[in-house]
């Protein structure tokens, strides 16, 4: 399902909390998923995991190689992986990507982040 961004903030934050269907970052709020890239955070209307497919990446995909190493998916309240094509897309580029419940996700990028490395994530709301 390719949907379009709606909204951009440059630059690498921490998910400073997250629920009620959104996620605090950069001092301000946000309704709806988000993916979470080195050169910032985009808004995203996925509703579900299983909107994540190869297209809704292509932001990802255009980050320089080697940008970001690790693709953590926050797949809502319960786990549910990524299709194996997309895994085997995600690892010719050289990015591994590890999928967890959003809550888990959050903590997880934020740890990542502050250890500074090449991280991304995308992160269902909840």
């Amino acid at each position: 399902m390719t949907k379009e961004p709606r909204g951009f903030v440059p630059g690498r934050h921490r998910i400073e909390t997250y629920g009620g269907g959104g996620f605090r970052f950069a001092e301000m709020s946000h309704k709806g998923s988000i993916l979470a890239l080195p050169s910032g955070i985009h808004a995203f209307p996925w509703e579900s995991a299983g909107d994540i497919d190869e297209a809704s990446l292509a932001l990802l995909f255009a980050e320089p190689r080697g940008a970001v190493e690790l693709l953590i998916v926050g797949s809502g309240a319960e786990l549910k992986p990524l299709p194996a094509a997309l895994r085997a897309r995600l690892k010719a580029c050289g990015v591994i990507s590890e999928t967890m419940a959003t809550g888990a996700a959050v903590r997880t990028y934020n740890m990542l982040l502050d250890e500074d490395r090449r991280v991304a994530a995308v992160l269902i709301a909840v």
